[in-house]
């Protein structure tokens, strides 16, 4: 069962008995013949370049890896300064709101000061205005009495004169009041 140009060799056993004989091929054994293969396909990787283009690939891969992560940070940067700028803006918005509802309260108290003050000047106003119809009423009142009391004098004098005077007393009343001028 010997090939052409095969020579098989024999391995002995540790304790002296003998093992099966190994093929070998132009001298070499299978162990050897698939070293040799791998040395020849390193050889062909190394000469096609092929380390050269995965580390190539490799780095590729790196710098966008590097790349992503530098997006990242700025991108975490960006969102820590919006978190912060809107932590001002509520902390602004809660003292406005604070400020807003002292002057909203301040101005309440205004509103009402005045309409207590408006109230109590058309209170007085309206006082004033009803003792003035009650003294106008008194007025003219009075100022009625006194008509009707002028009136009735006035009716009882010339009753009293058409009754107790005659032609001859007022004769002698203007020559006494004409006598009482020459004087």
């Amino acid at each position: 069962m010997a090939e052409a140009g095969a020579t098989t060799a024999t391995v002995e056993q540790p304790h002296g008995g003998e093992h099966e004989v190994e093929p070998t091929a132009l001298g070499l054994t299978p162990g050897m013949w698939v070293a040799a293969a791998m040395l020849v396909f390193l050889l062909i990787l190394v000469v096609k370049k092929v380390p050269a283009a995965i580390v190539g690939g490799l780095d590729k891969q790196i710098g966008a890896i590097r790349q992503q992560l530098d997006e990242a940070k700025a991108l975490r940067a960006e969102a820590e300064k919006l978190r912060a700028e809107y932590a001002t803006r509520i902390a602004n918005a809660e003292k406005d709101a604070v400020a807003m509802l002292a002057h909203a309260r301040h101005e309440a108290d205004l509103i009402v000061a005045k309409a207590t003050q408006d109230t109590a000047d058309v209170i007085a106003r309206r006082e004033k205005m009803a003792a003035d119809k009650i003294g106008a009423a008194e007025r003219a009142a009075v100022d009625e009495l006194r008509a009707r009391a002028v009136s009735a004098a006035a009716a009882a004098a010339s009753q009293l004169i058409a009754t107790n005077h005659g032609a001859s007393a007022d004769k002698a009343l203007v020559d006494g009041a004409i006598a009482g001028l020459s004087h």
